[in-house]
Protein backbone atom coordinates (compact mmCIF):
# COMPACT_ATOMS: atom_id res chain seq x y z
CA UNK A 1 0.00 0.00 0.00
CA UNK A 2 1.19 3.25 -1.16
CA UNK A 3 2.58 5.32 2.32
CA UNK A 4 1.02 8.78 0.49
CA UNK A 5 -2.35 8.17 -0.19
CA UNK A 6 -5.44 10.51 -1.24
CA UNK A 7 -9.30 10.20 -0.15
CA UNK A 8 -9.69 6.79 -1.41
CA UNK A 9 -13.58 7.14 -1.73
CA UNK A 10 -15.51 9.46 -4.06
CA UNK A 11 -19.58 9.95 -3.81
CA UNK A 12 -20.41 9.28 -6.71
CA UNK A 13 -23.96 10.25 -9.33
CA UNK A 14 -26.25 7.07 -8.54
CA UNK A 15 -29.00 7.55 -10.54
CA UNK A 16 -30.38 5.60 -8.41
CA UNK A 17 -33.93 7.47 -8.50
CA UNK A 18 -34.79 5.41 -11.12
CA UNK A 19 -35.47 1.95 -9.83
CA UNK A 20 -35.75 2.73 -5.87
CA UNK A 21 -39.31 3.26 -6.01
CA UNK A 22 -41.44 1.66 -8.92
CA UNK A 23 -42.85 -1.65 -9.17
CA UNK A 24 -40.88 -4.75 -8.40
CA UNK A 25 -41.85 -6.94 -11.65
CA UNK A 26 -42.18 -10.38 -11.97
CA UNK A 27 -40.22 -11.69 -15.07
CA UNK A 28 -41.45 -15.19 -16.11
CA UNK A 29 -38.95 -17.54 -17.28
CA UNK A 30 -39.06 -18.60 -21.50
CA UNK A 31 -39.75 -21.58 -23.17
CA UNK A 32 -35.64 -22.53 -21.87
CA UNK A 33 -33.95 -21.73 -19.04
CA UNK A 34 -29.77 -22.62 -18.75
CA UNK A 35 -28.34 -23.20 -15.49
CA UNK A 36 -24.98 -21.96 -14.40
CA UNK A 37 -23.12 -25.64 -13.84
CA UNK A 38 -19.67 -23.67 -13.70
CA UNK A 39 -17.13 -26.24 -11.59
CA UNK A 40 -19.82 -29.00 -11.01
CA UNK A 41 -18.26 -32.15 -11.48
CA UNK A 42 -21.62 -34.09 -10.13
CA UNK A 43 -24.60 -33.69 -12.82
CA UNK A 44 -27.23 -35.32 -10.89
CA UNK A 45 -29.86 -35.23 -14.40
CA UNK A 46 -29.86 -36.64 -17.62
CA UNK A 47 -31.46 -35.08 -20.84
CA UNK A 48 -35.01 -36.34 -20.56
CA UNK A 49 -35.37 -36.31 -16.95
CA UNK A 50 -38.12 -33.98 -15.54
CA UNK A 51 -37.26 -31.21 -13.22
CA UNK A 52 -39.52 -28.98 -10.86
CA UNK A 53 -38.73 -26.15 -8.99
CA UNK A 54 -36.35 -26.96 -6.42
CA UNK A 55 -34.68 -29.85 -8.12
CA UNK A 56 -31.61 -30.41 -7.21
CA UNK A 57 -29.88 -30.84 -10.30
CA UNK A 58 -25.67 -30.88 -10.14
CA UNK A 59 -23.18 -29.92 -7.38
CA UNK A 60 -20.80 -28.10 -7.62
CA UNK A 61 -17.46 -30.12 -5.72
CA UNK A 62 -13.89 -28.26 -6.27
CA UNK A 63 -12.44 -26.91 -3.60
CA UNK A 64 -16.52 -26.34 -2.23
CA UNK A 65 -19.86 -28.07 -1.80
CA UNK A 66 -22.74 -26.16 -3.78
CA UNK A 67 -25.67 -27.59 -4.68
CA UNK A 68 -27.46 -26.18 -8.03
CA UNK A 69 -31.25 -26.48 -7.74
CA UNK A 70 -33.85 -25.59 -10.88
CA UNK A 71 -35.37 -22.56 -10.79
CA UNK A 72 -38.55 -24.07 -13.22
CA UNK A 73 -40.40 -27.01 -13.91
CA UNK A 74 -39.72 -28.92 -17.52
CA UNK A 75 -37.57 -31.47 -19.03
CA UNK A 76 -34.32 -31.23 -19.07
CA UNK A 77 -32.55 -30.64 -22.64
CA UNK A 78 -29.44 -31.24 -22.11
CA UNK A 79 -25.49 -28.94 -21.23
CA UNK A 80 -24.89 -25.81 -23.92
CA UNK A 81 -22.00 -23.67 -23.28
CA UNK A 82 -23.11 -20.27 -22.25
CA UNK A 83 -21.47 -17.29 -21.33
CA UNK A 84 -21.00 -16.80 -17.61
CA UNK A 85 -21.75 -13.51 -16.26
CA UNK A 86 -18.98 -13.72 -13.49
CA UNK A 87 -16.37 -14.21 -16.37
CA UNK A 88 -18.00 -12.43 -19.73
CA UNK A 89 -16.04 -13.75 -22.80
CA UNK A 90 -16.04 -17.11 -21.41
CA UNK A 91 -18.52 -19.84 -22.03
CA UNK A 92 -19.16 -22.59 -19.54
CA UNK A 93 -21.30 -25.64 -19.73
CA UNK A 94 -25.13 -24.89 -18.83
CA UNK A 95 -27.88 -27.18 -18.14
CA UNK A 96 -30.97 -26.36 -20.28
CA UNK A 97 -34.30 -27.04 -19.17
CA UNK A 98 -37.32 -26.45 -21.61
CA UNK A 99 -39.63 -24.73 -18.95
CA UNK A 100 -43.79 -25.66 -19.04
CA UNK A 101 -45.01 -22.72 -17.31
CA UNK A 102 -45.94 -25.72 -14.09
CA UNK A 103 -45.15 -23.42 -11.04
CA UNK A 104 -44.92 -26.62 -8.44
CA UNK A 105 -42.24 -26.53 -6.06
CA UNK A 106 -40.02 -29.78 -5.00
CA UNK A 107 -38.52 -28.52 -1.64
CA UNK A 108 -35.19 -30.15 -1.43
CA UNK A 109 -34.63 -29.96 1.72
CA UNK A 110 -36.03 -29.80 5.15
CA UNK A 111 -36.74 -25.96 6.79
CA UNK A 112 -34.55 -25.43 10.15
CA UNK A 113 -35.55 -23.33 13.40
CA UNK A 114 -32.59 -21.24 13.94
CA UNK A 115 -33.16 -20.81 17.48
CA UNK A 116 -33.08 -24.60 18.55
CA UNK A 117 -30.88 -25.32 16.10
CA UNK A 118 -26.77 -25.96 16.87
CA UNK A 119 -24.02 -23.82 15.26
CA UNK A 120 -22.69 -26.85 13.14
CA UNK A 121 -26.27 -27.88 12.17
CA UNK A 122 -26.59 -24.30 11.16
CA UNK A 123 -23.34 -24.35 8.85
CA UNK A 124 -23.94 -27.75 7.71
CA UNK A 125 -27.30 -26.49 6.78
CA UNK A 126 -26.14 -23.26 4.98
CA UNK A 127 -23.60 -25.59 2.68
CA UNK A 128 -26.56 -28.01 1.59
CA UNK A 129 -29.03 -24.83 0.81
CA UNK A 130 -26.49 -23.87 -1.29
CA UNK A 131 -26.23 -20.21 0.31
CA UNK A 132 -23.86 -18.11 -1.39
CA UNK A 133 -23.09 -14.59 -1.50
CA UNK A 134 -25.74 -12.39 -3.24
CA UNK A 135 -23.90 -9.31 -4.00
CA UNK A 136 -22.25 -10.56 -6.94
CA UNK A 137 -19.35 -12.49 -5.64
CA UNK A 138 -21.19 -15.93 -5.50
CA UNK A 139 -18.70 -17.27 -2.84
CA UNK A 140 -20.02 -19.98 -0.69
CA UNK A 141 -21.17 -18.41 2.33
CA UNK A 142 -20.93 -21.28 4.42
CA UNK A 143 -17.28 -21.35 4.04
CA UNK A 144 -16.94 -17.81 6.76
CA UNK A 145 -18.45 -19.34 9.32
CA UNK A 146 -16.92 -23.08 9.44
CA UNK A 147 -14.62 -23.29 12.45
CA UNK A 148 -14.95 -19.87 13.14
CA UNK A 149 -13.16 -18.98 15.81
CA UNK A 150 -12.02 -14.98 17.47
CA UNK A 151 -14.97 -13.53 15.76
CA UNK A 152 -16.71 -10.70 17.80
CA UNK A 153 -18.88 -8.55 14.77
CA UNK A 154 -21.15 -9.88 12.12
CA UNK A 155 -21.49 -7.32 9.52
CA UNK A 156 -24.30 -7.41 7.38
CA UNK A 157 -23.68 -5.39 3.79
CA UNK A 158 -26.45 -3.35 3.11
CA UNK A 159 -24.33 -0.51 1.36
CA UNK A 160 -25.17 -0.99 -2.28
CA UNK A 161 -22.79 1.41 -3.27
CA UNK A 162 -22.62 1.20 -6.66
CA UNK A 163 -24.58 3.71 -9.10
CA UNK A 164 -28.42 2.19 -10.75
CA UNK A 165 -28.15 -0.61 -8.38
CA UNK A 166 -31.21 -0.50 -5.59
CA UNK A 167 -32.00 -4.59 -5.35
CA UNK A 168 -30.60 -4.32 -2.02
CA UNK A 169 -32.65 -1.45 -0.67
CA UNK A 170 -36.07 -2.96 -2.56
CA UNK A 171 -35.86 -6.34 -0.67
CA UNK A 172 -34.72 -4.94 2.39
CA UNK A 173 -37.65 -2.91 2.62
CA UNK A 174 -39.71 -5.59 1.52
CA UNK A 175 -38.68 -8.40 3.79
CA UNK A 176 -37.00 -6.38 6.42
CA UNK A 177 -37.88 -9.51 8.92
CA UNK A 178 -36.39 -11.94 6.70
CA UNK A 179 -33.11 -9.58 7.06
CA UNK A 180 -33.22 -9.76 10.60
CA UNK A 181 -34.19 -13.68 10.85
CA UNK A 182 -30.74 -14.25 8.62
CA UNK A 183 -28.63 -11.86 10.62
CA UNK A 184 -29.67 -13.31 13.48
CA UNK A 185 -28.78 -16.62 12.49
CA UNK A 186 -25.44 -15.74 10.89
CA UNK A 187 -24.60 -14.04 14.71
CA UNK A 188 -25.34 -17.29 16.06
CA UNK A 189 -23.30 -19.38 13.78
CA UNK A 190 -20.71 -16.50 14.08
CA UNK A 191 -20.09 -16.79 17.55
CA UNK A 192 -19.77 -13.16 17.82
CA UNK A 193 -21.51 -10.66 20.24
CA UNK A 194 -23.04 -8.44 18.12
CA UNK A 195 -24.44 -7.95 14.73
CA UNK A 196 -23.96 -4.32 12.68
CA UNK A 197 -26.20 -3.92 9.91
CA UNK A 198 -24.37 -1.07 7.12
CA UNK A 199 -26.62 1.41 5.28
CA UNK A 200 -26.07 4.30 3.77
CA UNK A 201 -26.50 7.42 6.01
CA UNK A 202 -29.03 8.72 2.89
CA UNK A 203 -31.19 6.05 3.16
CA UNK A 204 -33.32 7.30 6.19
CA UNK A 205 -36.40 5.37 4.89
CA UNK A 206 -34.81 2.09 5.43
CA UNK A 207 -32.96 2.84 8.17
CA UNK A 208 -36.09 3.84 10.14
CA UNK A 209 -37.79 0.78 8.65
CA UNK A 210 -34.74 -1.46 10.61
CA UNK A 211 -34.32 0.32 13.67
CA UNK A 212 -38.31 -0.30 14.24
CA UNK A 213 -37.83 -3.88 13.63
CA UNK A 214 -34.50 -3.94 16.03
CA UNK A 215 -36.44 -2.92 18.51
CA UNK A 216 -35.61 -5.13 21.39
CA UNK A 217 -32.97 -6.94 19.79
CA UNK A 218 -29.94 -5.62 21.73
CA UNK A 219 -27.50 -7.51 19.67
CA UNK A 220 -28.06 -6.41 16.37
CA UNK A 221 -28.06 -2.90 15.09
CA UNK A 222 -27.67 -0.14 12.19
CA UNK A 223 -24.75 1.74 11.79
CA UNK A 224 -24.86 4.44 9.33
CA UNK A 225 -22.17 5.08 6.43
CA UNK A 226 -21.20 7.56 4.24
CA UNK A 227 -22.70 7.85 0.75
CA UNK A 228 -19.79 7.30 -0.95
CA UNK A 229 -18.17 4.78 -3.21
CA UNK A 230 -16.89 2.24 -2.46
CA UNK A 231 -18.16 2.34 0.41
CA UNK A 232 -19.70 -1.15 -0.21
CA UNK A 233 -16.09 -2.78 -0.61
CA UNK A 234 -15.37 -5.30 2.26
CA UNK A 235 -12.31 -3.06 3.12
CA UNK A 236 -13.53 0.29 3.12
CA UNK A 237 -16.59 -0.90 4.92
CA UNK A 238 -14.69 -2.27 7.49
CA UNK A 239 -12.00 0.41 7.82
CA UNK A 240 -14.46 2.90 8.19
CA UNK A 241 -16.24 1.44 10.73
CA UNK A 242 -13.34 -0.17 13.35
CA UNK A 243 -10.62 1.74 11.77
CA UNK A 244 -8.46 -1.26 11.23
CA UNK A 245 -6.93 -3.01 8.41
CA UNK A 246 -6.27 -6.66 7.88
CA UNK A 247 -3.76 -9.01 5.64
CA UNK A 248 -6.10 -11.19 3.86
CA UNK A 249 -9.73 -11.78 6.04
CA UNK A 250 -12.04 -9.96 7.53
CA UNK A 251 -11.51 -13.08 10.13
CA UNK A 252 -7.82 -11.74 11.52
CA UNK A 253 -9.66 -8.95 12.86
CA UNK A 254 -12.66 -10.53 14.46
CA UNK A 255 -15.03 -9.52 11.45
CA UNK A 256 -17.24 -11.78 9.30
CA UNK A 257 -18.89 -9.71 6.44
CA UNK A 258 -22.40 -11.10 4.68
CA UNK A 259 -24.50 -9.07 1.84
CA UNK A 260 -27.76 -7.88 3.37
CA UNK A 261 -29.37 -10.44 0.72
CA UNK A 262 -27.48 -12.96 1.46
CA UNK A 263 -29.12 -13.26 4.75
CA UNK A 264 -32.47 -12.77 3.37
CA UNK A 265 -31.69 -15.79 1.26
CA UNK A 266 -30.71 -17.49 4.48
CA UNK A 267 -34.07 -17.27 6.04
CA UNK A 268 -35.96 -18.04 3.31
CA UNK A 269 -33.95 -21.54 3.11
CA UNK A 270 -34.49 -21.99 6.63
CA UNK A 271 -38.27 -20.86 7.21
CA UNK A 272 -39.16 -22.17 3.58
CA UNK A 273 -37.15 -24.86 2.73
CA UNK A 274 -36.59 -22.57 -0.65
CA UNK A 275 -33.17 -22.33 -2.38
CA UNK A 276 -31.54 -19.57 -4.11
CA UNK A 277 -33.79 -20.30 -7.15
CA UNK A 278 -35.12 -16.89 -8.31
CA UNK A 279 -32.89 -12.76 -8.12
CA UNK A 280 -34.71 -10.06 -7.10
CA UNK A 281 -32.03 -7.42 -9.39
CA UNK A 282 -31.86 -4.31 -10.80
CA UNK A 283 -31.86 -3.32 -14.73
CA UNK A 284 -31.46 -0.07 -15.24
CA UNK A 285 -28.94 2.75 -17.55
CA UNK A 286 -30.19 4.83 -20.22
CA UNK A 287 -29.80 1.91 -22.49
CA UNK A 288 -33.15 0.83 -21.34
CA UNK A 289 -37.15 2.16 -21.76
CA UNK A 290 -38.44 1.72 -18.35
CA UNK A 291 -35.45 0.73 -15.75
CA UNK A 292 -36.89 -1.41 -13.15
CA UNK A 293 -36.31 -3.99 -9.99
CA UNK A 294 -36.88 -7.01 -11.25
CA UNK A 295 -37.67 -10.82 -9.71
CA UNK A 296 -36.29 -13.15 -12.18
CA UNK A 297 -35.43 -17.18 -11.87
CA UNK A 298 -32.18 -18.01 -12.21
CA UNK A 299 -31.37 -18.89 -16.22
CA UNK A 300 -33.66 -16.67 -17.36
CA UNK A 301 -31.34 -14.65 -19.95
CA UNK A 302 -30.64 -10.29 -20.01
CA UNK A 303 -32.55 -10.42 -23.37
CA UNK A 304 -35.85 -12.24 -22.23
CA UNK A 305 -35.73 -9.96 -19.17
CA UNK A 306 -35.51 -6.44 -21.28
CA UNK A 307 -38.30 -7.65 -23.55
CA UNK A 308 -40.48 -8.52 -20.84
CA UNK A 309 -39.93 -4.55 -19.11
CA UNK A 310 -40.16 -2.77 -22.08
CA UNK A 311 -37.36 -3.28 -24.30
CA UNK A 312 -34.15 -1.01 -25.28
CA UNK A 313 -33.91 2.39 -25.56
CA UNK A 314 -32.33 2.57 -28.93
CA UNK A 315 -30.64 0.03 -31.26
CA UNK A 316 -27.34 -0.08 -30.19
CA UNK A 317 -26.33 -0.46 -26.43
CA UNK A 318 -23.72 -1.52 -24.31
CA UNK A 319 -25.04 -4.43 -21.93
CA UNK A 320 -22.92 -4.78 -18.43
CA UNK A 321 -23.20 -7.60 -16.05
CA UNK A 322 -23.19 -5.84 -12.70
CA UNK A 323 -22.81 -1.96 -12.07
CA UNK A 324 -21.18 0.59 -14.46
CA UNK A 325 -17.91 0.50 -12.30
CA UNK A 326 -17.05 -3.05 -11.53
CA UNK A 327 -19.43 -4.78 -13.95
CA UNK A 328 -17.69 -6.02 -17.16
CA UNK A 329 -19.67 -5.63 -21.02
CA UNK A 330 -20.78 -8.72 -21.87
CA UNK A 331 -20.71 -9.81 -25.92
CA UNK A 332 -24.75 -10.45 -26.27
CA UNK A 333 -27.92 -10.45 -24.38
CA UNK A 334 -27.78 -13.98 -24.14
CA UNK A 335 -26.00 -13.75 -20.86
CA UNK A 336 -28.59 -15.77 -17.85
CA UNK A 337 -28.95 -14.56 -14.52
CA UNK A 338 -27.30 -16.39 -11.98
CA UNK A 339 -27.60 -17.07 -8.32
CA UNK A 340 -24.79 -14.21 -7.63
CA UNK A 341 -26.78 -11.34 -9.85
CA UNK A 342 -27.47 -8.46 -8.59
CA UNK A 343 -27.78 -5.88 -11.56
CA UNK A 344 -27.20 -5.74 -15.27
CA UNK A 345 -27.03 -1.90 -16.56
CA UNK A 346 -27.53 -1.21 -20.09
CA UNK A 347 -26.22 1.93 -21.27
CA UNK A 348 -25.96 3.73 -24.49
CA UNK A 349 -22.59 3.90 -26.11
CA UNK A 350 -20.10 7.08 -25.16
CA UNK A 351 -17.26 7.42 -27.57
CA UNK A 352 -14.51 9.15 -25.44
CA UNK A 353 -11.63 11.06 -26.79
CA UNK A 354 -8.34 9.78 -25.00
CA UNK A 355 -5.53 11.92 -24.94
CA UNK A 356 -1.93 11.15 -23.01
CA UNK A 357 -1.74 10.65 -19.45
CA UNK A 358 -1.02 13.71 -17.40
CA UNK A 359 0.69 12.13 -14.42
CA UNK A 360 -2.00 13.90 -12.52
CA UNK A 361 -1.89 11.07 -9.74
CA UNK A 362 -5.83 11.28 -9.17
CA UNK A 363 -5.76 7.10 -9.93
CA UNK A 364 -3.30 6.75 -7.34
CA UNK A 365 -4.92 9.02 -4.72
CA UNK A 366 -8.88 7.45 -5.31
CA UNK A 367 -7.55 4.00 -5.20
CA UNK A 368 -9.25 2.32 -2.36
CA UNK A 369 -6.88 -0.45 -1.97
CA UNK A 370 -3.78 2.04 -2.27
CA UNK A 371 -1.84 1.30 -5.07
CA UNK A 372 -0.89 2.40 -8.34
CA UNK A 373 -2.81 2.04 -10.75
CA UNK A 374 -1.06 4.24 -13.38
CA UNK A 375 2.55 2.82 -13.06
CA UNK A 376 0.85 -0.92 -12.82
CA UNK A 377 -1.11 -0.07 -16.50
CA UNK A 378 2.98 1.34 -17.45
CA UNK A 379 4.05 -2.13 -15.84
CA UNK A 380 1.92 -4.44 -17.62
CA UNK A 381 1.96 -2.27 -21.23
CA UNK A 382 5.64 -3.35 -21.08
CA UNK A 383 4.90 -7.17 -19.93
CA UNK A 384 7.08 -6.41 -16.87
CA UNK A 385 6.23 -9.61 -14.36
CA UNK A 386 8.75 -8.58 -11.86
CA UNK A 387 7.31 -4.83 -11.63
CA UNK A 388 3.42 -5.93 -11.27
CA UNK A 389 4.36 -7.99 -8.48
CA UNK A 390 6.23 -5.62 -6.96
CA UNK A 391 3.44 -3.00 -7.38
CA UNK A 392 0.74 -5.84 -6.07
CA UNK A 393 -1.65 -5.51 -8.84
CA UNK A 394 -3.28 -8.44 -7.36
CA UNK A 395 -4.70 -6.01 -4.65
CA UNK A 396 -6.38 -4.36 -7.46
CA UNK A 397 -10.53 -4.58 -7.00
CA UNK A 398 -11.23 -3.42 -10.07
CA UNK A 399 -13.93 -1.07 -8.62
CA UNK A 400 -12.98 1.30 -11.56
CA UNK A 401 -12.27 4.22 -9.62
CA UNK A 402 -8.53 4.88 -11.36
CA UNK A 403 -11.12 5.14 -15.24
CA UNK A 404 -13.65 7.00 -13.26
CA UNK A 405 -11.15 9.72 -12.36
CA UNK A 406 -8.68 10.03 -15.02
CA UNK A 407 -9.13 13.47 -17.05
CA UNK A 408 -7.19 11.81 -19.96
CA UNK A 409 -9.89 9.43 -20.38
CA UNK A 410 -7.81 6.35 -20.22
CA UNK A 411 -9.10 2.74 -19.02
CA UNK A 412 -6.66 2.37 -16.51
CA UNK A 413 -8.78 -0.20 -14.67
CA UNK A 414 -8.48 -2.67 -17.87
CA UNK A 415 -4.89 -2.16 -17.93
CA UNK A 416 -4.77 -3.13 -14.34
CA UNK A 417 -7.20 -5.66 -15.12
CA UNK A 418 -4.58 -7.28 -17.76
CA UNK A 419 -1.56 -6.62 -15.33
CA UNK A 420 -3.38 -9.04 -13.01
CA UNK A 421 -4.28 -11.63 -15.30
CA UNK A 422 -0.65 -11.30 -16.55
CA UNK A 423 0.84 -11.68 -13.02
CA UNK A 424 -1.62 -14.39 -12.17
CA UNK A 425 0.06 -16.63 -15.65
CA UNK A 426 3.24 -16.17 -14.09
CA UNK A 427 2.50 -17.37 -10.78
CA UNK A 428 1.17 -20.12 -12.22
CA UNK A 429 3.67 -21.73 -14.33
Amino acid sequence: MSILIGPMKLHLNGHKELTSYGEVKNIVAGKKVYIPLQACTDILVNAGDYVKKGTIIAKRNDHFVVPIFSSVCGKVLGIEEVELKHNVGMKIDHLVVENDGCEEFERPFEPLDAEKASVEELVTFMMNAGIVGCGGAGFPSYVKYRGAKGIHTLVINAVECEPFITADYRIMNNQVEDLLYGTKAMLKMSGGKEALIAIKTTKKDLIAKVNEALQGQSAMKVVEVPDMYPMGWERTLIYEIFKKRYDRLPGEIGVIVNNATTAISFAEALKQGKPIIEKLITVSGDGVKNPSNVRVPVGVSVGEIVKQIGGYAQDEVRVIAGGPMMGKTATSDEMVITTASNAITILKPDPVDTIACLRCGRCNDHCPAGILPVRINNAEEAGDVKLLAKLRADQCIECGMCTYVCPSKIEVTEGVRRGKALLRAATQK
